[in-house]
């Protein structure tokens, strides 16, 4: 596979754990289930990090070995998810620090995916 498409899939994988991680850890406070199921929800954190451990993968092949790029990215897509789901689902506003989190975690996002 090319390096486009392994970065492509490493990125998908991220947006999944990431999600995946918001509901784990925040879902317990908002959804009984996850209160109802400790466990369970703890133990969500194998799958999950299986995924987070295939989107490392994958980017480090993209970026030929590189550990860095996948690191910066997965952090910039960490917040982008997290204050999108805070804001959609617990309905937490979007402050003037939050926008300035977000552009920074967007344009570190880019410097990793289009400087070369």
């Amino acid at each position: 596979m090319s390096n486009i498409t392994m970065l492509i899939i490493g990125i998908a994988f991220a947006f999944v754990a990431q999600t995946l991680t918001f509901f784990q850890l925040q879902g317990p406070m908002k959804y009984d289930w996850f209160k109802n199921h400790y466990w369970l929800t703890v133990l969500m954190g194998i799958p999950i990090s299986m995924v987070f451990m295939y989107s490392v993968k994958n980017m480090i092949i993209a970026f030929d070995g590189q550990m860095w790029p996948s690191r910066l990215i997965g952090f910039s897509i960490g917040a982008i998810v997290f204050t999108g789901l805070s804001w959609g689902i617990f309905n937490e506003p979007i402050t003037a620090k939050t926008l300035v989190c977000l552009i920074l975690s967007f344009s570190i996002l880019m410097v990793q995916l289009l400087w070369k």
